[in-house]
């Protein structure tokens, strides 16, 4: 274990770190790790600030590493209704559901119905999918 950290600082690995977790479409699971050499206290404020982003950022990550697989073929991109986009815009920059439905006007039932209708379009098992992939297909930008 020793020489397998001194090996990782010798590449620069900090002693602090962060990983995600990621279940790919058809079972694929990956781990999206980001290391740092900033104390306890800063790393910890860090993450807590940024962990949003770090999410997206994984998903973002793993969904282009996904096109790499053999024989994937380009999905078909359905297009965002204007209102699907501006959900998954407020919801990728870090909104609540409340926020997100209290900022456009609409009440939290119309939401999930939004929600919803981008998953299905863009293949996604769950609203964080669905906004990394709107995020890495250019349909939002945040």
């Amino acid at each position: 274990m020793r020489a397998f950290l001194a090996e990782a600082a010798d590449y620069g690995i900090g002693h602090q770190g962060y990983s995600i977790p990621i279940h790919g479409p058809t079972g694929q699971f990956a781990l999206f790790s980001v290391s740092d050499h900033r104390s306890d206290k800063e790393w910890s404020e860090f993450t807590l600030e940024h962990r949003r982003a770090l999410i997206l950022l994984a998903h973002a990550f793993n969904e282009k590493a996904l096109e790499f697989e053999r024989g994937k073929k380009e999905e078909a991109g359905k297009q965002l209704s204007p209102r699907e986009i501006d959900t998954m815009t407020l919801l990728a920059i870090g909104y609540s559901r409340a926020q997100v439905a209290d900022t456009l006007s609409i009440s939290e039932h119309t939401l999930r119905a939004y929600i919803e209708s981008a998953r299905l379009k863009l293949g996604a098992q769950n609203t964080l999918q669905a906004v990394a992939r709107a995020m890495s297909r250019g349909m939002i930008v945040v």
